[in-house]
């Protein structure tokens, strides 16, 4: 199997957080090759940049709609690039045990949609920008939308980082959220703006979305899916017409007991007998 096939191999095989990574990585060599050969045949190396980033003009949104969306897949560097996708591989993944992968790549776009109008509300409205021009990359602003989405859903959930120990999720998302507030005068004032943008949309998406009704939030994501309905977990199963309605709603009083334990203590908190009725409902 030659390279090529190979990456298209996993492409396929793989789940939605690692498609993301994959397109963010090939658009990245891309943008790399085309300005290397723009700048051998001495033309502009930065017009890919410039095409597919979002200006700070609002002028520029009308010309460039797309722009509020496909910065979110561009990048300015290595680095940046680097901890942005493993940032994405590990939270990713999480969002996964407990959402569908539809629900993640709605919190990625729309997370970059909100993270971009706020970046262009600040820099059209603060003093601190005044006469001066940026545009924005990066995909921190769906990744923020996701890490603050399924912190707000299990803010007690708690993670093993070396040398620290365990650590509520919580923690974690009000450090990284602080970082950003800090950084709002900074250098990089402008993406900061916009990793708060895709952190508001996380939290209101989720905080609207826990009750079970259709919520505003639904009606956007239905941009991006075919079907309008409330936010829900992996474990919930659909309703079988074979069974009464007071044995649909014992089982589901004890699918909420056990996912209102969960946001609260963690998975491993679980009984044996709690994971095994979570196990065989998933699979009805």
């Amino acid at each position: 199997m030659s390279f090529i096939e190979n990456i298209k191999s996993r492409y396929k095989s793989g789940n939605i957080v690692e498609k993301i990574i994959y397109i963010n990585i090939a658009v990245f060599v891309l943008m790399l090759l085309l300005n290397t050969f723009s700048g051998l045949y001495s033309g502009d190396s930065s017009w890919f940049l410039k095409w597919f980033s979002l200006d700070d003009n609002y002028n520029s949104l009308l010309t460039k709609p797309w722009t509020i969306i496909t910065y979110g897949f561009l990048h300015a560097g290595f680095i940046h690039i680097l901890f942005n996708l493993i940032a994405l591989y590990f939270i990713g993944n999480l969002f996964i045990e407990y959402f569908t992968q539809k629900q993640l790549i709605s919190f990625y776009l729309l997370g970059t949609l909100f993270g971009g109008l706020f970046y262009l509300f600040s820099q059209n409205y603060f003093p601190l920008f005044q006469g001066k021009s940026s545009y924005l990359v990066g995909a921190s602003a769906g990744i923020s939308a996701i890490f603050v989405g399924i912190a707000t859903y299990l803010p007690n959930y708690q993670l093993k980082i070396r040398f620290i120990g365990f650590v509520k999720l919580w923690h974690i998302t009000a450090v990284w959220i602080a970082l950003d507030i800090l950084g709002l005068s900074g250098e990089n004032a402008g993406g900061h703006f916009a990793h708060l943008g895709g952190a508001l949309f996380g939290f209101l998406y989720v905080n609207q979305s826990s009750n079970k009704e259709l919520k505003i939030w639904d009606k956007i994501t239905s941009i991006f899916t075919s079907k309008k309905k409330p936010l829900k977990t992996v474990y919930k199963s659909p309703k079988k017409t074979t069974k009464s309605n007071k044995n649909s709603s014992l089982t589901q009083q004890q699918i909420d007991a056990i996912l209102d334990k969960i946001s609260k203590s963690g998975y491993d908190t679980l009984t044996k007998a709690e994971k095994e009725f979570l196990f065989k409902q998933g699979r009805k």
